[in-house]
């Protein structure tokens, strides 16, 4: 958990991704996500919850995951494309578990 997650995707402009998390320990873990129009930042309880949230191409994101003081355990994490682009006036959901 020391090392958190740092990643700069370059996502697609108008296009709508899903950011997925989960934590597993004990503690919290914090997201953070730049720009602010790409997404929202989030609380992740390490109790194996998955966190589910769309994000939105802008070109470059910086998301930012870490440990509140004190969490212990382990971060997995991935982002996955949705089938259409955000600017269509509609949007497809793909399920993830």
């Amino acid at each position: 958990m020391k090392d958190g997650i740092h990643t700069r995707p370059v996502l697609r402009e108008g296009h709508t991704y899903w950011l997925v998390l989960t934590c597993v320990g004990q503690g919290r873990a914090l997201l953070t996500v730049v720009p602010k129009k790409s997404g929202a930042g989030a609380v992740i309880p390490c109790d194996r919850a998955v966190v589910q949230q769309r994000i939105n191409g802008y070109g470059p994101v910086h998301i930012d995951v870490v440990g509140s003081k004190g969490t212990t355990g382990a971060l997995a994490w991935r982002i996955n494309e949705l089938n259409r682009p955000a600017l269509s006036g509609g949007h497809h959901e793909s399920r993830v578990r």
